[in-house]
């Protein structure tokens, strides 16, 4: 005879209990569950869990310098155009006077 569901719930809590796991959960952007479709698709793996577990799992092995490059943030820079930076400029000296004629 099949087990209830409850009782079947708290086996399997109990189980996931005596090996210390614990869920981890991940919102994404679109952009992102492409990329782990994609992965997933290349490697033939069916579950997301298993391929973020094995990605984790291969980075780190990689130790610290090996994954270093993986788990550095792209940092944008911008620079403002010389047009822009003269029109800030002469709107920082318009307000400036501005504010030494009303004093």
């Amino acid at each position: 005879m099949a087990m209830e569901p409850k009782a079947r719930s708290a086996t399997t809590a109990a189980r996931r209990k005596t090996r210390g796991e614990e869920e981890i959960r991940l919102h994404c952007m679109a952009g992102t569950r492409q990329a782990l479709a994609d992965l997933m698709a290349w490697h033939g793996i069916e579950e997301q869990g298993e391929a973020i577990t094995l990605m984790i799992h291969h980075i780190q092995g990689l130790g610290p310098a090996g994954s270093a490059q993986f788990l550095a943030a792209p940092r944008h820079t911008y620079v403002i155009p010389e047009n822009v930076s003269a029109k800030l400029t002469l709107a920082y000296q318009r307000q400036s006077l501005r504010i030494c004629n009303d004093e």
